[in-house]
Parts: C-alpha cells; structure tokens; sequence
C-alpha cells in the first residue's frame, strides 16, 4: 500500500507542472468546415462548357497554434494548419498558415508559409472572403495571382497603433540558378479602428510569370477602404498590376452588405481590363456582378445562397471562383453552402 501511495504521489508531483504549463500557455485547437454546391456553365467564347454540377471545398480547414511565455514580455509564437476537402481526400499536410516566431512590444516576427501582407489587406475588403464563386479571385488581385500564401517566407507585423499596423514579408529566393532569382516581397499598411478600415499594399515578385524563361517583374498596388453605418457596411478597392512584357492591368472591386439580425443582403461588383501582350489588338475586359444572401445560424455557422456571373470579351478569361471557361466565354453559376467554424 506505501508503495502505491508513494507512486501516486510521484506521478502527482510530475504531472502538476505540465498541467500548470498548459494552463499557462494553452495549446488551441481550431477548424473550419465549408462546403458548397453548384451549378455552373460557361456560355459563348471559342470553347463554351456545358452546365453542371459541382460539390466544392472553400478552403476548409484543421490548425493548432499557441504562444509561450519566456519572461520579459516576450512570447514564443506557433501555428500549424492544413488543409483538408471534406468532399474528397486530395488534400497536402500542412499546405496553409504555418509559423515560429517571437512576439513581444516591438511586434511580431515569424518565419513559415503565409498569407502575404498584400493578400490579408484586399480580402479585407471581401463579403465572401475570397472564397466561393463571387469572391475576390474571379476578377481582382489578378484573379488570385495576388491572392498568395508565401512559402520559405519570413513576415514583421508591427504593434497596432492608434489602428495603424505595418506588415511586411520576404520571399527567400531558394529557386536561384545562374539566370533566374525568383523572390517575392510585400508590404501592408492598414487603419483598423472603429467603423472604418483603410489600407494600402504592394507586393514584387521576381522570375516567377509562366510561360516566361527569361528574367521578369510583376508588382501590383492596392488601396482601398471599407465604412459600416448602421446595418450597412460598404467597401472598395483599386488595383494596378504591371508585368514584363504585358500592358498596365487596372482593376476594382465594389460592394455593400445590408444586416439585418441573423439576415444579411450581399452585392459585390468587380471589373478589370488591360494586361495582355503589348501591341495586341485586343486587351482583356472582364466585370462580375455577385449577389449572395447569408443567414447566421449563430456566431459560427451560416448558410449562403449566391449568384455570380462574369463577362469576358474575347481577349479576357476571368472567371467565377476557380471555374473558368476558354478566352471570350462568360462563366456564370448559382451556389448554396453552409459553412462551420470550431
């Protein structure tokens, strides 16, 4: 009986500073599911597709993260996520945010794969967050060209200041040989404070244009702003892209979204033109209208209904979400899908 006691109370005395550490620096488990299903078609252009229908991931996802306290203010950071489809078994181990880093007064630095600074300041702006069939990609930020998740990439995010925050990233060029020096760098400054949010970014990258075998340069400035009054909140935001060899793209997106307890009404609009092979005869024109309504379960669950068409011309290939038709046809689709966070 003495041997057991003295056994339990061993095992007691080694436990309690893990379960003391733990409740210190606590270990997060989080997630978010989000399927949606659709049907689509792209009408007109030199290769039309015919309606059907899809069942589709929005990025959902599995992550456990936390910080450590090391004494002096400063804090050990980490995140791990991966990606997984609910709606079939494709996915790669942790292809999402993942992170080490410290944090203290002077802001944050963390080395990884992330979301460049350039990609979190315009999703911003987005209703549907850059996912489903009306989001961002379809026809802004270069239709997700812009839209990136760095990897082999090191970040610094300042401390919010009066609502001012800097971000910046770095790209290391691990892809360097005796002709290319592939890279990637942007920047944020963003204004978050009471019912607005403002910001600019820009973002470079170096060797990194398909098709080109040469040395090359894209950089793209963003600016916009989003304002809530009332049940209304509206949002904007303009684009500029230049690339080597490729005339100056512009493009903008618009949108408003009315609450109304557990109802909110969606419209977004998003329109780009130019871009294409300088001396062409014909540059790329592109819009989307999106119109969505989303019912709130609660805080972490909700249900969206939407509708997005895009037009193209025949130089243009913008698309609704990631379906895409050939040169000059304009994809178009109706969505439904309920989305759940833990």
């Amino acid at each position: 009986m003495n041997k057991k006691l003295i056994a339990l109370a061993v095992a007691g005395a080694t436990c309690a500073p893990l379960a003391m550490a733990q409740t210190a620096d606590p270990v997060t488990l989080y997630g978010r599911i989000y399927v949606t299903v659709e049907s689509v078609k792209a009408s007109g252009g030199a290769a039309p597709l015919p309606q059907r229908n899809r069942v589709e991931d929005q990025s959902s996802f599995l992550g456990v993260r936390g910080e450590e306290s090391l004494g002096g203010g400063l804090k050990a950071t980490y995140q791990l996520e991966t990606s997984f489809r609910p709606d079939q078994n494709t996915s790669t181990f942790a292809n999402r945010n993942s992170k080490v880093g410290l944090k203290g007064g002077f802001g944050e630095i963390f080395a990884g794969r992330w979301d460049t600074p350039f990609k979190s300041a315009n999703i911003a702006i987005d209703p549907f967050g850059d996912l489903t069939i009306g989001g961002i990609t379809s026809v802004a930020s270069d239709k997700g060209n812009f839209d990136r998740r760095a990897i082999n990439n090191i970040q610094y995010w300042s401390p919010s200041m009066a609502g001012f925050q800097l971000r910046l990233s770095y790209g290391a060029n691990e892809g360097k040989t005796a002709t290319l020096n592939p890279a990637e760098q942007a920047l944020s400054i963003t204004y978050n404070q009471g019912p607005l949010y403002a910001f600019f970014a820009y973002e470079e990258l170096k060797d990194q244009l398909a098709g080109v075998a040469t040395s090359n340069k894209q950089e793209a400035n963003s600016a916009g702003g989003a304002y809530t009054f009332g049940p209304i909140k509206v949002g904007a935001l303009v684009q500029e892209f230049k690339k080597t060899g490729l005339t100056k793209q512009k493009a903008m997106m618009a949108n408003a979204v009315y609450t109304t307890g557990k109802h909110q009404f969606i419209y977004q609009y998003q329109q780009a033109k130019d871009g294409g092979a300088i001396g062409a005869a014909t540059q790329p024109d592109c819009d989307n209208n999106s119109l969505g309504y989303q019912y709130n379960f609660t805080r972490r669950t909700f249900t969206l209904i939407q509708y997005s068409k895009t037009k193209n011309n025949d130089a243009a290939t913008c698309r609704i979400g990631s379906f895409v038709g050939g040169a000059g046809s304009d994809p178009e689709g109706f969505s439904v899908g309920l989305r759940h966070v833990f």
